[in-house]
């Protein structure tokens, strides 16, 4: 399976990483931030980030992603969630979401590294 950009529906690629932000949230993330790169990032349109409290709390939290990517049809392309982690990112392909425990989230820093992207009001 190549990663290879889908000629969706830019309107249902959005509404979905607004659903996925609003799950984030509804499982107990913090700083749920959403930023759209769509003409800055060659590999997706919208990035999510995410703070957890715990690595289990991440990883049902990646799940809960996931499964709402398979109900509305947007199947995840990869994820990383190995036991001990503190960071974990489930791929989209359109939307990619990072869930980091906030230490961690502190040290990567993708909200400089994407901070020309806008951000979503997406609450």
């Amino acid at each position: 399976m190549s990663r290879s950009r889908s000629s969706a529906d830019p309107a249902e690629v959005l509404e979905f990483a607004i659903e996925a932000a609003r799950t984030l949230r509804d499982d107990k993330c913090e700083d749920v931030m959403l930023l759209d790169v769509r003409g800055m990032s060659q590999v997706c349109d919208y990035v999510l980030i995410a703070s957890g409290t715990s690595e289990r709390q991440m990883k049902t939290a990646a799940q809960s992603v996931e499964d709402l990517g398979k109900e509305r049809g947007t199947p995840h392309f990869k994820s990383t969630r190995d036991t001990g982690t503190t960071w974990v990112l489930v791929d989209f392909v359109e939307t990619v979401v990072h869930l980091f425990e906030p230490e961690h989230r502190l040290y990567y820093d993708l909200e400089t590294l994407w901070g020309e992207g806008r951000k979503v009001d997406w609450d």
